[in-house]
């Protein structure tokens, strides 16, 4: 299996690891089939996420795309953050073998998470927004 260099420098390098201090967005998704199991916490103010880390259990695809992932959404509007997708932080790491694909859509997941649980804290109904989010039974993501 080849991981792209851009995989090899977020897996080595990872960015943005920890969590962050007062957040007030809090997401973790997990994959019960591999075993992965990501945490993400933002501090958004003034509906841009001026902080943004994460923790996450897993091979080193998901700690890259953990990584790539939090670089995409800092210092971004909660809705640009929204339109972020596992295809893109795929392409953003010069792609993923297939069998490491569900590593990105995990990531997708766990910023989602965190903006779901932002809504959630400040009384707005998120499911309008975000749409019904993954059973995390993982049928969704096979594919």
């Amino acid at each position: 299996m080849l991981y792209s260099d851009k995989v090899m420098d977020h897996f080595s390098n990872p960015r943005n690891v920890g969590e962050v201090e007062n957040a007030n967005a809090v997401g973790q998704v997990g994959n019960p089939v591999c075993g992965d199991i990501m945490k993400i916490t933002m501090r958004i103010q003034d509906n841009v996420i001026k902080d943004v880390k994460f923790k996450t259990f897993g091979c080193g695809a998901a700690v890259a795309t953990s990584s790539m992932a939090t670089e995409m959404v800092k210092g971004k509007t909660v809705g640009d953050a929204l339109k972020l997708t596992n295809a893109a932080v795929a392409q953003a790491l010069d792609g993923l073998p297939p069998q490491k694909l569900h590593c990105s859509v995990l990531a997708e997941e766990a910023v989602k998470a965190a903006l779901t649980d932002y809504y959630t804290r400040q009384g707005i109904d998120p499911v309008p927004i975000m749409g019904e989010q993954c059973p995390h039974d993982c049928s969704c993501c096979s594919g």
